[in-house]
């Protein structure tokens, strides 16, 4: 099917934008944009930026909560796991408690409270079969 879209950004629902863009910030590199504190941009060499947008009623989701609802979360491919778990520790996210991967991938919870997963190259593989 031809495509008549391209993803350009994902927005991130937080209670301090700048905060949380910072924090991101801190682990991928880019600059960060605004001419608000409660919509912040952050710009990299990649084609999909993130987004950072301030909610009055943020919840942060809970995982892995089966009851709770779920929301968007962000994986990333890395080349060192124990490297990057460390350095988003030190910005700030939490190890969460569930930690399904084994050796494979991490879940840590950022300063907002939402899942990131930190995954290797062995774990970002797209499934053979298709979509029936």
């Amino acid at each position: 099917m031809p495509s008549i879209a391209r993803l350009f950004a994902v927005t991130i629902d937080c209670p301090d934008p700048v905060r949380l863009a910072r924090f991101y910030q801190g682990f991928l590199g880019g600059e960060l944009r605004s001419a608000t504190p409660d919509f912040v941009v952050l710009t990299s060499a990649l084609d999909v930026r993130l987004d950072f947008q301030r909610v009055a009623n943020h919840r942060p989701p809970q995982w892995p909560d089966a009851a709770a609802a779920r929301r968007l979360h962000l994986d990333f491919r890395v080349e060192d796991l124990p490297r990057a778990e460390r350095l988003l520790l030190d910005l700030g996210a939490v190890l969460a408690a569930e930690q399904p991967g084994g050796q494979r991938f991490r879940v840590l919870i950022d300063p907002a409270g939402h899942p990131v997963c930190l995954a290797v190259a062995s774990a970002t593989g797209v499934p053979e079969a298709g979509v029936g």
